[in-house]
């Protein structure tokens, strides 16, 4: 089997607080904090691993960011992909859900067809769980998202169980297809020494914009994002402090005069 991998590199969960917004752009800055591969891709991760060693083939990690992304790309290798391919390029910058997808469909293009397309279900960042729908249709491929269960016993055709508001769905998903998964799906190993030292002789591809075929520069980047921020304010968090004395039943009328002060109010 010939499957590809979707990587998205989201700031650290652990340091939300340090994100800023730029002004004019609207758009993250992101200097100063770590970088992790989005948690849910380590399960689409884990899934292709599984599904190379029952069937055997290629995994082919492809995300789309700055130069610094290969660190995350170098990481995925480490479980025991085969190579990663990075879409970088200062034109593809400030995308939103829609013109990612596009992206990461010209770079699954270029690398050509895949029997399989996985990725998170939703990013730990954006979290808008539209790229796996939106990938599927530009490659005109059948797609299923909010996959918590996947079975596959011929290479041609799987079995997927999809997570619903009110229940469960399932379906048969003739290859070649796009499975956006949750975290229900697996467990996610961690990768061995040996992984971890093979992983610097794997190869990584940096692909530009004009390494793209036929790449349409009006659904790249900010400008190709149909999705734009009109603005943003700050909010400045506080709570007022009431400091109460006396013994415990002297607290517990003043607590209760204060409660019911909020309620009159």
């Amino acid at each position: 089997m010939k499957i590809a991998v979707c990587l998205k590199v989201a700031p650290n969960p652990d340091q939300y607080n340090l994100i800023k917004l730029d002004p004019e752009t609207k758009t993250l800055i992101r200097e100063g904090i770590d970088s992790v591969i989005s948690s849910t891709d380590l399960h689409a991760i884990e899934l292709a691993l599984q599904l190379k060693a029952k069937f055997g083939g290629t995994i082919s990690l492809i995300s789309m960011g700055p130069p610094s992304n290969a660190k995350q790309l170098l990481e995925g290798l480490s479980y025991g992909c085969d190579e990663a391919f990075l879409l970088s390029d200062r034109k593809l910058g400030g995308a939103d859900a829609l013109a990612t997808s596009y992206t990461l469909y010209k770079g699954i293009e270029k690398n050509g067809g895949y029997d399989l397309v996985l990725l998170g279900n939703a990013s730990d960042d954006g979290s808008t769980a539209h790229v796996p729908s939106q990938l599927g249709q530009w490659l005109g491929l059948p797609h299923v998202t909010d996959v918590l269960a996947f079975e596959m016993d011929t290479p041609d055709c799987a079995s997927v169980k999809k997570e619903l508001d009110n229940g469960v769905n399932e379906y048969k998903v003739k290859l070649p297809a796009v499975i956006g998964v949750t975290k229900r799906l697996n467990k996610v190993r961690h990768p061995s020494v040996m992984g971890i030292f093979q992983a610097k002789n794997k190869p990584l591809t940096v692909l530009s914009a004009a390494d793209l075929d036929g790449l349409d520069e009006k659904c790249i980047g900010l400008a190709g994002s149909p999705t734009q921020a009109a603005g943003y304010r700050d909010v400045a968090f506080g709570r007022d402090c009431v400091e109460i004395e006396g013994k415990d039943a002297e607290k517990a009328a003043q607590l209760a005069k204060i409660l019911s002060s909020y309620i009159k109010a």
